[in-house]
């Protein structure tokens, strides 16, 4: 494709995108008003099925479909990085150099690590009753093990991170939610209507009927997502060198 047409593919979709926004910005409610129609309506649903964070009631129940969405571009993006990391036909793996680490560094990171991964499965678990969720709380368990990283060495930091589990535990948690809302479809309902479940006692974690289900499934795609991201690019930069297989090249720590 020449540069010419390029730019005016650009041209073209920025102006389609551009009337998208200003048609819906004309049809939003008055500024400063002291009731918003999509908030009332947002918080009446939430209710009306036992959750008790508004935002969780969003993602996986009115807006369900959209974070599918969200969850899918993750997906795709993680796998795009895999492709283009991986290692080439003149590249070699090279053993990285144990790390020297001041022992107070490595205390601390013993003690925070089990700590901050603790913290994002509670963030995860309680996505439909307090701010957080799985995004969120994915996120957090995912760099929380790379504190070992810090405090010790790679070689440690790939021994809690096989990546095969990962990569199955982040295609499983994106197939879950995509048969959650096939299940939907087959009781006879919407895809990913949340009608399967018991909307169960208000503020409790069994509440909010397939909320924490589909909370708990993007938990684990963003978790397992993050950590393979992470690891293409920590392999090119301690242990993916571009020396012959018989060099005598290490690893750079």
């Amino acid at each position: 494709m020449s540069r010419r047409a390029r730019l005016w593919l650009v041209a073209l979709g920025g102006a389609g995108l551009a009337a998208l926004l200003v048609a819906a910005c004309l049809d939003l409610p008055s500024f400063g008003g002291a009731r918003h129609p999509y908030g009332y309506r947002a918080v009446r649903a939430a209710l009306a099925r036992h959750t008790a964070n508004t935002v969780a009631s969003v993602n996986f129940d009115l807006r369900a479909f959209d974070t599918l969405g969200e969850m899918s571009i993750l997906f795709a993006s993680v796998l795009g990085c895999a492709v283009l990391l991986r290692q080439a036909r003149d590249e070699h793996r090279a053993a990285p150099r144990p790390a020297q680490v001041a022992r107070p560094v490595r205390r601390y990171a013993l003690v925070v690590l089990p700590v901050a991964v603790v913290t994002g499965l509670y963030v995860i678990a309680h996505g439909q009753l307090s701010p957080g969720g799985g995004f969120q709380g994915g996120v957090v368990t995912a760099t929380a093990l790379h504190v070992l990283y810090l405090g010790a060495d790679y070689r440690a930091l790939e021994r809690v991170r096989p990546l095969g589990l990962y990569e199955a535990g982040d295609a499983l948690a994106a197939s879950t939610y995509v048969v959650t809302g096939l299940a939907g479809v087959l009781a006879g309902t919407a895809f990913l209507a949340n009608t399967l479940l018991p909307y169960g006692t208000f503020n409790t974690l069994s509440s909010a009927g397939t909320v924490p289900l589909l909370n708990a499934a993007i938990g684990m795609e963003v978790s397992c997502a993050v950590v393979v991201l992470l690891a293409g690019f920590l392999d090119q930069a301690v242990e993916i060198v571009e020396e012959p297989a018989n060099g005598q090249g290490r690893g750079k720590g």
